[in-house]
């Protein structure tokens, strides 16, 4: 019989190596990519137990395979948390990631060919709420709303007046690269005014939310789908909060329409997130994130950056660095050479394609999460305006990567054990 008990740097030492340079790298870098984290230890334990092990279609009390005892119990605490942290009548965590939940959505509420609308993809909306490219834009039919040109802001009375004229079934609000508020009242009111269903996404700023940072859509949407990961700190999985009336819909969609057996593991690392999420500890981080991301914005400003919207009120930061005389694709790539982490995005009404656009898009979640002040903004914002001054100079880069590396070392990422 073969041994499986040799530990992963025996049995494959090539992955093992890779893993570990990869935790290094997380340690000695500042993280600004707006949909990265770091998850607690707790978190990453439960994600890496036992539980990888069992399967369990179906749904607690109705499985379709025996030895549930366990199981059971631990999908319904990370429900019931779920409900208890947003205030939600009812909770489906079993979404393998936000795209599914938002296809459940589709599923249970619309008809193929219904009329949805939806944040378009360039203006910092996300891929299924209506792009294109994404089965949101093939099988339904597909109303884009925009930023407003001059503000690069939302305009109710525009998202009114599209509602009114195309009469959607759905009316998706949130996005990946919208670093203002969500009026979802304002929304809220305009799909009972049209006869749609409001459904918020909120992936990227559920950890917002649930520390009180970001107002909750809970109290006027009828459906609610988010990421576990990004500022919720968790593992990467989904969930889809509702208003009861929809839950069967909801749950019928996810199992057994589009998934099998939900992935046990990252359901007790939920579960685990969603206590942590329950603590005064967190509500600090989630407000001390809008701080450090406000403090940025305004240190980037002073350094001449051009802010879409003129700056921020969640977690994240869009930029327009064609006045540096560089484009996006270069400046992040030249940050990353610096030890800054981010990603090239589309700014509204870009004129410049995807794979090179004129933006980047930053965030301050995981900075926040290692212990970051407002005070340590203005080094950031230095790095940042240093090496995108120096993109083409690799020395210059190196240098700055080394003095990352030497300030990250008072802030230690949590669940990253590196010497």
């Amino acid at each position: 019989m073969s041994d499986l008990n040799p530990s992963l740097q025996q049995v494959d030492s090539e992955i093992f190596d890779l893993i570990q340079k990869e935790e290094q790298r997380q340690d000695e870098s500042i993280r600004l990519i707006a949909s990265e984290n770091y998850t607690s230890k707790a978190v990453m334990e439960a994600t890496g137990s036992v539980l990888t092990n069992k399967y369990s279609e179906g749904y607690p009390g109705r499985r379709y395979y025996e030895g549930q005892q366990f199981i059971d119990p631990i999908e319904t605490i990370a429900i019931e948390r779920a409900k208890s942290l947003f205030g939600a009548d009812h909770a489906n965590v079993q979404p393998y990631s936000g795209s599914p939940a938002n296809q459940a959505v589709y599923v249970g509420l619309a008809e193929p060919e219904d009329t949805i609308m939806g944040l378009s993809l360039p203006f910092g909306g996300h891929l299924t709420h209506g792009w294109k490219v994404n089965f949101s834009g093939k099988y339904y039919n597909a109303i884009q709303y925009e930023l407003d040109p001059e503000t690069h802001r939302i305009d109710m009375d525009y998202i009114r007046d599209l509602a009114k004229k195309h009469q959607p079934r759905l009316i998706f609000t949130g996005g990946t690269a919208y670093p203002r508020i969500w009026d979802f009242e304002a929304f809220g009111e305009i799909a009972k005014e049209v006869g749609a269903l409001l459904i918020a996404d909120i992936a990227h700023i559920a950890g917002l939310v649930a520390g009180g940072a970001h107002p909750s859509p809970l109290p006027v949407a009828d459906v609610v789908t988010t990421t576990t990961h990004k500022t919720l700190r968790g593992p990467r999985g989904g969930m889809i909060l509702c208003k009861e009336e929809y839950a069967t819909k909801i749950n019928r969609a996810i199992f057994p329409y589009l998934q099998g057996g939900p992935h046990n593991h990252t359901t007790a690392a939920i579960a685990v997130a969603l206590k942590e999420a329950a603590t005064d500890e967190f509500k600090t981080y989630a407000h001390q994130v809008v701080k450090n991301a406000k403090a940025l914005a305004q240190a980037l400003a002073d350094k001449g950056f051009r802010l879409i919207s003129g700056g921020t009120d969640n977690h994240l930061i869009l930029i327009d660095v064609t006045p540096f005389d560089i484009t996006g694709a270069p400046a992040a790539h030249a940050l990353n050479d610096a030890g800054i982490e981010c990603n090239y995005n589309a700014i509204p009404f870009d004129p410049r394609k995807p794979m090179d656009p004129s933006g980047l898009r930053i965030g301050a979640s995981s900075i926040t999460s290692r212990g970051m002040k407002e005070e340590h903004m203005e080094s950031v914002a230095t790095w940042m305006d240093r090496a995108i001054r120096a993109s083409e100079n690799a020395d210059e880069l190196e240098k700055i990567r080394l003095e990352v590396k030497e300030f990250c070392q008072a802030f230690p990422a949590p669940g990253v054990m590196v010497d």
